[in-house]
């Protein structure tokens, strides 16, 4: 390790990068490229001598994977009373879009996630996909066994709170329905855009009541954002009381 530091990449934005993983997940890549590429927005990528824009998408894909699987391994193994309802809602939390954005958030992620100025609704999800997208630099640079243990031990060992996410109400929708019907209130979910194609589309859904917008989110599940957005929406009302 001592020795990789003192000899890690020349490049002054490579090696603030290998710092940087280093400082969060406490290792030193073996190949700083793939971690380059995961921190590369669609936005500046640039096209290879093949015609293929080198981004963090294809790598955002691959970590999405990797992410889920370790995620459904833990908590198989953690929980091994619970039924298969509670593991899928855990890990569903776990990895939602919110979810992994918040916690690029908290790591840091804009300082090194490499953009265009102008990204628009695209920099909501920014910080989750490379997220995802260092999940999978971490496997290919790796494999699998290193990134588990670096998801398990360094992210929800660390970051998550798997208590906090049992007590949180799961049907928010339901409960702001109910509120809405109980307060004679107009309530709808409104599909603001649709994001991405393919395995990246992504739905972004606002709460309106009575002609008034409140909480708004963007999962990849139409249901998964208006859980979110009815999430954001509950607390904000609670507020108003």
């Amino acid at each position: 390790m001592a020795f990789r530091s003192l000899f890690g990449p020349q490049d002054p934005q490579d090696k603030a990068l290998y710092n940087y993983i280093h400082n969060i997940l406490g290792f030193y890549p073996r190949h700083i490229a793939l971690y380059r590429v995961a921190f590369t927005h669609k936005s500046v990528a640039a096209e290879n001598v093949g015609g293929y824009h080198v981004s963090n998408e294809r790598m955002e894909y691959l970590g999405d994977a990797v992410l889920s699987t370790a995620v459904a391994d833990y908590l198989f193994h953690t929980y091994p009373t619970q039924a298969e309802g509670f593991l899928t809602e855990m890990r569903s939390r776990i990895v939602s879009r919110v979810s992994l954005n918040r916690l690029s958030e908290k790591l840091g992620f804009s300082d090194y996630i490499r953009h265009a100025p102008d990204t628009g609704s695209q920099a909501r999800s920014m910080g989750g996909n490379a997220f995802e997208a260092l999940m999978g630099a971490i496997y290919l640079d790796r494999g699998y066994d290193f990134a588990k243990q670096i998801i398990i031990e360094r992210i929800i060992k660390i970051h998550i709170d798997i208590e906090q996410l049992q007590t949180t109400d799961v049907n928010f929708k339901s409960k702001l329905l109910e509120w809405s019907q109980k307060h004679k209130k107009n309530t709808t979910f409104k599909l603001l855009e649709e994001i991405g194609e393919g395995h990246k589309k992504q739905f972004h859904i606002q709460i309106v009541i009575d002609d008034k917008p409140y909480g708004d989110a963007i999962d990849r599940s139409i249901r998964g954002a208006e859980q979110l957005a009815a999430e954001k929406t509950c607390k904000m009302l609670s507020g108003e009381d």
